[in-house]
């Protein structure tokens, strides 16, 4: 029978490559970046949210907080040091002014945990106390890091709601509007499909401009 410490350990090894794995799931972006030498519409929200948590975690793995967590040490270790390859690489190929905002994002979070680790190690005296007001610590940035990803949806979900409240307005004025015999597709629905589909597919460009730019002199009205 496999005892208790084990069972962690084999769990907790697994739990290892899987986090490793995810990690490293974004190297092919960013060799994209250093290829173009440029971060186009990409962001640095979630690294420096992934940065914080695992400055986090690796203090909770400490002997002074949580004795016997040496996978958690080390995984949250390795995630440390690839989100600062990412950072850095973000920070190479970035305007001055997206340099500046990384640079006091990066501030902030040194300050923050300078206050974490003086402040438990002098306020709590023991491990269940430090680990439980460290754990809590890492809950609460690591749903932060994961919601940072929702951040670069935000502007093209505005576009599309905008968008579909400009297609709902061109429908309803549509009989008010004279009728020709050739008409070009609205651009307004041509807008509202792209804000759509970049917002669906996390991309800047859908193509529906392509798509549909040939055929935008063919629609014709009911009446023709």
């Amino acid at each position: 029978m496999v005892s208790a410490d084990a069972a962690r350990n084999i769990v907790g090894i697994i739990g290892n490559v899987i986090s490793f794995g995810l990690f490293l799931s974004h190297a092919p972006m960013f060799r994209r970046i250093c290829k173009a030498k440029d971060v186009e519409e990409y962001k640095p929200d979630p690294y420096l949210a992934t940065l914080l948590t695992c400055m986090l975690w690796v203090f909770y793995g400490l002997p002074i907080v949580h004795p016997n967590s040496i996978l958690v040490v080390t995984v949250n270790g390795i995630g440390f040091v690839v989100q600062l390859v990412y950072l850095s690489i973000f920070f190479i190929y970035s305007t001055n002014n997206k340099r500046l905002k990384m640079l006091a994002v990066l501030g902030i979070e040194a300050a923050f945990m300078a206050a974490v680790v003086a402040g438990v190690l002098h306020g709590a005296h023991t491990h269940e106390k430090r680990s439980m007001i460290v754990g809590i610590l890492c809950v609460i940035c690591g749903s932060i890091q994961y919601a940072s990803n929702l951040t670069v949806m935000i502007p093209n979900g505005l576009e599309a709601v905008l968008g579909l409240i400009q297609l709902t307005l061109h429908f309803f004025y549509y009989k008010s509007t004279p009728k020709k015999k050739n008409i070009e597709l609205p651009t307004v629905i041509v807008d509202s499909v792209d804000a759509v589909l970049r917002r669906s597919w996390g991309v800047t460009d859908s193509g529906v401009y392509f798509l549909l730019g040939p055929c935008s002199t063919v629609v014709r009205s009911p009446g023709a």
